[in-house]
């Protein structure tokens, strides 16, 4: 009885953000000071939207859920114990790719050396077009250039926020691409839309790497800390853990219970996407990413992948990421209906 009450509510809540989202107490802090818009959802601070200098693309950094707990890896910014120092360009939530005119726009970062950096992408922001508290939109523009400052692409960005205050909150980003010259996306694993996740969500694992101690020391050691560390992936399709890497699915879920809360984190697909349904970008150490664009490089039996864009030419890619509690295959296959 128990279960079966709690269902109908998750399902009213579902109800409740696909057709009230609008009404959503969404407020937005802009501060150029600080190089972030932040975002609170019904008073409670969701997340921000980040472009210091310091970093190759702007991102949303950090994610929390309603109850203040957060859904993403501190490292680098805000390193916190036990957590992986690996892949310092997996910050927050982001959007990019590995082969943009045979640039890597994915793993630039502070840790590649000066003289090998032609050879990646930045992405430069430009400027907040809209924040508008009413229908939690938030409007922002950008760039893809090279390292010189050639621009390749210009990018507007638009993310929409809602949620109720104790159980989900929902983050749709709809990216439109505007070739600056003519441009090929060649199909790559590394990509597209991608969530680097708080430890807790990861894969347990015995296998010698680079994690931060209690003391926020960098130690290589094979004696891991894997207290609360429970990640659980799930696809649409039913595969399960490390199966759903380069698989293809409309949405993917993660799922992990930390301090005494289940949360689920879904990454979802839309069917006008480019090769919708994505591959799935997914691993154990904490990268959660969905792959518009990865082909045969990911997975033997799809075909080769190829996105070219004439100057002036445009190309949108629309997903969303969904963070609540325990939510089974049906109530994430009703947001996924409502989505597309």
């Amino acid at each position: 009885m128990k279960k079966t009450v709690k269902a109908l509510i998750i399902a009213a809540l579902i109800m409740h953000v696909s057709c009230q989202g609008t009404s959503t107490n969404v407020r937005f802090n802009v501060s150029e000071e600080k190089k972030a818009v932040e975002v609170y959802v019904n008073d409670i601070y969701f997340t921000s939207f980040i472009y210091p200098e310091n970093l190759e693309k702007p991102c949303l950094y950090p994610i929390k859920t309603p109850s203040g707990k957060f859904i993403t890896r501190g490292f680098p910014l805000n390193p916190r114990p036990f957590e992986r120092t690996d892949h310092p360009h997996h910050i927050g939530l982001w959007f990019n790719f590995g082969d943009v005119n045979g640039l890597d726009f994915w793993n630039n970062s502070y840790s590649i050396k000066p003289e090998d950096k032609d050879k990646y992408g930045i992405i430069l922001f430009d400027k907040v077009i809209e924040a508008d508290n009413r229908k939690g939109r938030l409007v922002v523009q950008s760039k893809w250039t090279d390292n010189n400052g050639s621009i390749l692409l210009n990018e507007k960005t638009t993310y929409i926020f809602e949620g109720l205050k104790n159980d989900i909150r929902t983050i749709e980003r709809v990216t439109e691409l505007t070739a600056n010259k003519e441009v090929t996306f060649t199909g790559n694993k590394e990509g597209l839309i991608g969530l680097r996740v708080d430890r807790t969500f990861e894969e347990p694992t015995q296998k010698a790497e680079k994690f931060l101690d209690a003391n926020g020391n960098v130690t290589e050691t094979p004696a891991l800390n894997n207290e609360g560390v429970n990640g659980f992936y799930r696809n649409a399709e039913g595969l399960t853990g490390g199966d759903v890497w380069g698989k293809r699915s409309k949405w993917v879920a993660l799922k992990a219970d930390k301090e005494g809360e289940t949360i689920t984190i879904v990454i979802m697909d839309n069917k006008n996407n480019p090769n919708y349904p994505a591959w799935s970008h997914a691993r154990g150490c904490g990268l959660f990413a969905a792959n518009n664009l990865g082909g045969k490089v990911v997975d033997k039996n799809s075909d080769p992948v190829e996105l070219k864009l004439s100057s002036g030419e445009r190309v949108t890619f629309k997903h969303k990421v969904i963070i609540a509690g325990d939510m089974s295959d049906q109530e994430i296959n009703r947001f996924s209906d409502d989505f597309n």
